[in-house]
């Protein structure tokens, strides 16, 4: 007999951020559509001069190609531009769903900045850089649980998952932004997890650690090696359907009692809580 998670079939799905060709949105949204959910998918709609290189060589459509590997596993899809960070866009997205498919199951808060200019020493940190890594990465996923965690708790169950990272437990150098960021998601989402908790509603984190995604592409490969190797048990990168795996276990009912949670995806990097 197979064992299989459950729970997750006809249910709908909300990702953010879900249009990198190599990201954790994508895979986790592929991921959870072939478990059994419909899928809407949140992109920023990004120039295609912003695209990296392989994804301009593939021809790369964004979250409407993403959408299409969801209907390929026999699964809906909705691809929608929207800003997590601004309130309007943010109800208008719920809004949308709602409409479109009358319930919400599962929000995975996975938007998040873009690493770059905010990688320097806080002293050196521009105000604009820090407010925009927070607007995104700590206001964005407050206003979809504020929005979409109400229709869980009126409708009595659902999950939200939060993509954080070790980076906010370990508070490294030159990433005061990020880290702070992801600390204060880990922080949001034990508190929202006893608000929500009796209404069924569970939240919990997910915090991987290097994962082999677009995100790497300004680390070159002998630096990230020699980091690897050093740092990690398991001495390679994570894959991000690893990261996904672990996401649509805590949207299935075999994770019906954990909440509350900030779990390490990070091969072996971080022992601590």
């Amino acid at each position: 007999m197979t064992y299989e998670l459950t729970g997750l079939g006809g249910r709908v799905a909300v990702v953010t951020g879900a249009g990198r060709m190599r990201s954790l949105g994508r895979s986790i949204a592929v991921e959870l559509a072939r478990a059994g959910c419909d899928v809407v998918l949140t992109g920023t709609g990004r120039a295609l001069a912003t695209y990296p290189p392989d994804e301009q060589e593939a021809g790369w459509r964004d979250i409407e190609q993403v959408a299409e590997e969801i209907r390929a596993l026999g699964r809906r899809a909705l691809p929608l531009v929207s800003d997590v960070s601004d309130l309007a866009s943010v109800e208008a997205l719920r809004d949308r769903v709602l409409d479109e498919f009358g319930r919400v199951d599962v929000l995975v808060n996975n938007a998040a900045a873009s690493r770059g200019a905010d990688r320097v020493p806080v002293l050196d940190l521009d105000v604009d850089v820090w407010d925009n890594v927070i607007k995104i990465n700590l206001r964005g996923p407050f206003l979809m649980t504020r929005a979409f965690g109400k229709v869980m708790a009126e409708a009595g169950s659902g999950s939200i998952i939060n993509i954080s990272s070790i980076g906010g437990k370990l508070g490294g150098a030159n990433t005061a932004a990020y880290a702070a960021s992801k600390a204060a998601l880990q922080s949001l989402t034990a508190s929202t997890s006893k608000e929500l908790g009796p209404s069924g509603v569970r939240v919990n984190a997910l915090c991987p650690g290097v994962t082999g995604t677009s995100r790497l592409d300004d680390w070159d490969d002998a630096s990230q090696q020699e980091y690897v190797q050093a740092a990690l048990p398991l001495q390679r990168v994570g894959k991000p359907v690893e990261v996904a795996h672990a996401a649509v276990f805590l949207a299935s009912d075999q994770a019906a009692w954990v909440t509350g949670q900030a779990w390490n995806i990070d091969g072996g990097q971080l022992s601590i809580h």
